[in-house]
C-alpha cells in the first residue's frame, strides 16, 4: 500500500488530533517536575513532567526521549507508556497524549526554556499546583508495574468548563 492509499486525505467530517507526549522521570523516590512558564500559554504557572510535540519524522517513544533530553540534558532509561490521552477541548482538533515514566540514573539537568525543574519527593507530588488532570493520574502511574499496561483517558469539558475524565473500562 502506498502512502496515497493511507487515507490521510480523508478529513472531511473527522475529527483530527495532534500527538503529544510526555514523561514523568524517576530517580529513587523523587520525581522531576517542570514548573511552567509564566509566559506559556498552556498551564502557565503550574507542574507538569517534561515534553512538548511529537515531529513529522519520529515516531512517539523517539520523541519522548528527544524531549526529555532537550528539556533536561538526561538520558533516561526503561521508557514506558503508562497512558493514553484523548483530548476534547471542542474545537476541530484534539489532543491525543502519550504519557511516559522513565528511570535517570543522573540528578544534575540542565535549565529548561520551558519552566523550572526540580526534584521533588513522590509523597509531596500532590501538595503541588498540578496541571488538573494530575492529581488523579500521577499517583497511580508512579505506582505502576512494568507489565501494567497503559491507561486509556478520554477528556472532555463539560457546559461549565470543568473538566470530564473517563477511563476506558471503567
Amino acid at each position: 500500500m502506498g502512502a496515497k492509499e493511507q487515507g490521510a486525505d480523508a478529513v472531511e467530517g473527522r475529527w483530527m488530533m495532534i500527538p503529544r507526549a510526555v514523561c514523568f522521570v524517576t530517580n529513587g523516590d523523587d520525581v522531576l517536575l517542570l514548573k511552567r512558564g509564566a509566559h506559556k500559554r498552556v498551564f502557565p504557572n503550574q507542574y507538569d513532567g517534561v515534553g512538548g510535540h511529537i515531529e513529522r519524522d519520529e515516531d512517539v517513544l523517539s520523541g519522548v526521549r528527544r524531549e526529555v533530553l532537550e528539556e533536561t540534558g538526561l538520558t533516561v532509561r526503561d521508557v514506558r507508556l503508562r497512558s493514553v490521552y484523548s483530548i476534547d477541548a471542542g474545537a476541530a482538533t484534539g489532543v491525543l497524549l502519550f504519557q511516559f515514566s522513565a528511570v535517570s540514573d543522573d540528578r544534575a539537568f540542565v535549565d529548561s526554556d520551558e519552566g523550572t525543574l526540580d526534584w521533588f519527593p513522590q509523597a509531596q507530588v500532590g501538595e503541588l499546583d498540578l496541571i488538573e488532570d494530575l492529581p488523579i493520574l500521577l499517583p497511580r502511574m508512579l505506582v505502576m508495574g512494568p507489565t501494567d499496561a497503559p491507561l486509556f483517558v478520554h477528556i472532555s469539558y463539560n457546559d461549565a468548563d470543568k473538566m470530564v475524565l473517563r477511563f476506558a473500562g471503567a
